[in-house]
């Protein structure tokens, strides 16, 4: 904690000291303006954002359609968070948390929401019966390194990325405390992937898809400006020899182009794609 910054007997809000996020966070829940969500055609309505967690959803997504999942048709509508989306009762109504990813299956008789995005990976992966084992010491380790994942993710995202990135002052405290949690988790996935081809074991499960998207942002330096270097993602070789198998899937290169300035504001068919332009990723999703 900085010498010059004494806590209050009693914390209050002030949105003029929320930096690049200041019209993002607030310390209450709930609906700040009515309006309802678009529906689409297809059993799956997802309402996102191409972030780590909302590249999730999308990528899964995809990832059953190559399987030939035709069932796994989805429309993937984008929530702009810097415009409130999010605080929409609509979208409250869909995640009361007010973050994405959330989404709504249709494929039955009534309708439900799912929000969370390890929730909607298990959710899909027990649907479709793929990249999640059904019993036993796999199920174990696979629901082990997931949840290992989810309680991570915000030690990177909103410890690290946040200060060393996104702060509107660097605190040296807070960048090492989060760059010293970061190098760790990284390591912990060097080590296991130095034995194990992924995560849980030889084959592809939701633990890898959703380590993936966080880990493959930082250590391709995508993420956070000059992450990369500072956090010297050269030294975790099993890492990326992990990330760059997983950047070569059909569906991974398809999913990460949903909700993303890169690919698609929205995807509401397959054949959307098809109308990117050529500078995009489209020539490297063509290539399979």
């Amino acid at each position: 904690m900085s010498s010059e910054y004494v806590p209050p007997k009693v914390w209050k809000w002030d949105k003029a000291n929320g930096g690049a996020f200041a019209s993002v966070n607030r310390p209450v829940a709930g609906p700040t303006s009515e309006r309802e969500l678009p529906v689409g055609k297809h059993p799956f309505q997802v309402y996102s954002l191409g972030t780590p967690n909302g590249q999730k959803a999308t990528i899964m997504l995809e990832e059953l359609l190559q399987l030939g999942f035709s069932e796994a048709e989805y429309d993937a509508w984008l929530i702009k968070i810097f415009e409130g989306d999010q605080f929409t009762s609509g979208f409250v109504d869909i995640n009361p948390n007010s973050k994405i990813p959330a989404m709504v299956d249709r494929s039955g008789p009534e309708p439900f929401r799912v929000f969370e995005s390890g929730a909607i990976l298990m959710h899909l992966a027990e649907k479709f019966g793929v990249f999640l084992p059904t019993s036993g010491p796999a199920r174990a380790e696979c629901l082990s390194w997931l949840f290992w994942q989810v309680g991570s993710a915000p030690f990177i995202g909103g410890g690290f990325g946040h200060f060393y990135n996104y702060a509107p002052i660097k605190i040296e405290y807070a960048i090492d405390r989060y760059a010293m949690e970061t190098k760790r988790l990284f390591d912990v996935a060097n080590r296991r992937l130095a034995e194990s081809r992924y995560l849980a074991g030889d084959e592809y499960t939701i633990a890898d898809l959703a380590t993936y998207t966080w880990f493959g942002n930082i250590y391709r330096g995508e993420a956070y400006g000059e992450a990369a270097t500072f956090l010297s993602m050269h030294e975790y070789e099993h890492v990326g020899r992990w990330v760059g198998e997983i950047d070569a899937r059909p569906g991974v290169l398809r999913g990460r182009l949903v909700n993303s300035s890169k690919g698609l504001a929205e995807r509401h068919d397959a054949s959307d794609f098809d109308a990117l332009p050529p500078e995009s990723l489209q020539a490297i999703v063509k290539g399979f």
